[in-house]
Formats: C-alpha cells, structure tokens, sequence
C-alpha cells in the first residue's frame, strides 16, 4: 500500500501527553502515503496519542507537524483548534449528524466552498464509495456497516492531510467487519496523506497498515514493518499479539 510521492511531506510527532497519573512520551514520523498502525495493551495511550493528533487531547510538551505546517508547538504556544489541523477522525461510533441526510453529512466536511461545490464533492464521494443509493436516507435508516461507510466518505470529502482511524470496525458484526475493511483498504490505496489505524484488531493492522508502532506503558517498545516485527517481536506483549493471544 505504498502511496509515496514524488515531493514526500513527513508527518512529525514529539510528543509527551498527562492524563492523570499516565505519562505518554512518543517520538514518529511518517511519510504522506502510509499507514502506521498503533497498538499496545489496553490504557497504553493509543486513542490518547489519536486525540493529540486530532486536536482534543492537550499535549504537555512537544511538537506535531505536517510538512513545515505545524499543528502543535507547546514552545512556541502554537496548538491549532480541530477545525483548522486538516486531521480527519473516524472513530468507533461513527458520529453521523442524526438531523441530516446522508448527502448532507458529507457535504458538511467540505461546506468551506460554498453549498453547491460541497454538494457535488460530496455526490462523487457517495459514488466513490458504492453508497450513493443512501444519499437521501437518515443515520437511523443505515446498518453499521453502511454508517461506517458514510462515516469515511465524510471525513474524506473534507481532504484532510492526516486520517486517524480510531478503532473504526469495532462496532461492526463480524461478517460485516471484513468487508467494511477491505474497502476501506481500496480507498486507502488512493489517499496520498498520513493514515494513522489504533485498533484492537490485528487483522486490521495484516489488512491495512503499511508500519506498525506498539506502545506499551507510555513508551514505543517497537516500530517496524509488520515484517520486521513479526520477525524479531521485541516483547512478550507483541510475542503474545502475534500468537493470535494478545489484543492489539
């Protein structure tokens, strides 16, 4: 799934992040076209380092930049509000506007340029995802799997520079989850920013990440190709993991 460019912009992250007693202190960087997944025990700080990225969770000390835009610089007092960081989020939950039709939701990322123009963006999107039959129905009216899927058209139609898929399966019936992900996979394959997968679901991480980072108590125990972890894993959680009897 390598999706590099010819001028490839580096996603940044030095960041150390209070929560409570929780210390997290991470150190990464991605180039535009991967997918890094991240995962760790539960409580080792995957959704909180997702919430730096976003913008709702407060960094204590450190930077996060994209390219030479920097979205976070607690030396500098710089922290950009969600609105402006381009950081797209799916979560678990899909998060949809119960008010608003399927077409709406989507138009609602690129609403910046003008009713008509997000419009039409978002139509392509519907139909770039197979889902423009729902574009007149209501979150209520859709299953999971096609909640998720507009869930994804939304946060792509904004054309954000970095992705954070929060636990985005999670949610789904099994027999749903693998279909779900695979399309997500396909249209990953045509994002040429910064993904980043937290998941629970190893197979998320075989089907969709380019690289992955485990963190275990705060720390990054190991970083690599799923390759190279699979190949020398450094710890027993990650032992455990590949064995099928961790979760990620």
């Amino acid at each position: 799934m390598d999706r590099r460019t010819q001028l490839v912009t580096r996603l940044e992250v030095a960041v150390r992040l209070a929560r409570g007693g929780f210390d997290l202190d991470v150190v990464f960087s991605l180039a535009e076209g991967r997918t890094l997944a991240i995962v760790g025990p539960n409580g080792a700080g995957k959704s909180s380092l997702a919430g730096a990225l976003a913008g709702f969770v407060e960094v204590r000390d450190g930077r996060i930049l994209v390219g030479d835009r920097v979205l976070t610089d607690t030396s500098a007092g710089t922290d950009l509000p969600m609105d402006k960081r381009r950081v797209g989020v799916v979560f678990q939950d899909h998060l949809l506007f119960p008010h608003l039709t399927v077409l709406q939701n989507v138009a609602f990322g690129p609403r910046s340029i003008g009713r008509e123009d997000a419009t039409a963006h978002a139509t392509a999107w519907l139909d770039r995802l197979g889902i423009t039959s729902l574009a007149a129905q209501r979150p209520r009216q859709l299953s999971g799997g096609q909640a998720q899927r507009v869930a994804l058209a939304r946060t792509l139609a904004a054309e954000p520079s970095v992705l954070v898929l929060d636990e985005p399966f999670a949610s789904l019936d099994v027999e749903v989850r693998a279909d779900v992900r695979a399309e997500v996979a396909l249209h990953l394959g045509g994002f040429s920013g910064h993904t980043i997968l937290v998941s629970h679901d190893y197979e998320d991480v075989v089907a969709l990440a380019d690289e992955v980072l485990v963190i275990e108590s705060g720390r990054v125990s190991q970083r690599g190709t799923l390759a190279e972890i699979e190949a020398t894993p450094a710890t027993a959680y990650i032992r455990r993991l590949l064995s099928g009897r961790g979760e990620a």
